[in-house]
């Protein structure tokens, strides 16, 4: 599995790069604050929101602490999607939130 640093994502970010960031959070979560790029998608929703998702984009999978995340991300490669973990979720980001 592919992962990324919070430190290179908020790079990335900072360098103005178009990142496809998706939030796998639920919503309780992330009230308390998201990248503000990020596209909510609750892991448990995930199966029913492929169609939303694009396989010529390489995704970023954000939680709280990298362990869902890195579930999603092992699903989305598992159908053909390109998907990243960012290590360590939310909790080892320190960029600017929403």
């Amino acid at each position: 599995m592919k992962t990324i640093t919070p430190s290179e994502v908020a790079k990335k970010l900072a360098e103005g790069q178009a990142l496809s960031l998706i939030d796998v959070r639920e919503p309780e979560e992330i009230a308390s604050g998201k990248i503000s790029t990020a596209k909510e998608i609750p892991l448990g929703t995930l199966p029913e929101n492929l169609n939303e998702l694009d396989k010529n984009k390489e995704y970023i999978m954000v939680c709280r602490s990298g362990n869902r995340s890195g579930q999603a991300t092992q699903y989305l490669e598992e159908q053909g999607f390109q998907a990243v973990n960012m290590e360590g979720g939310m909790l080892a980001w320190d960029g600017p939130i929403e």
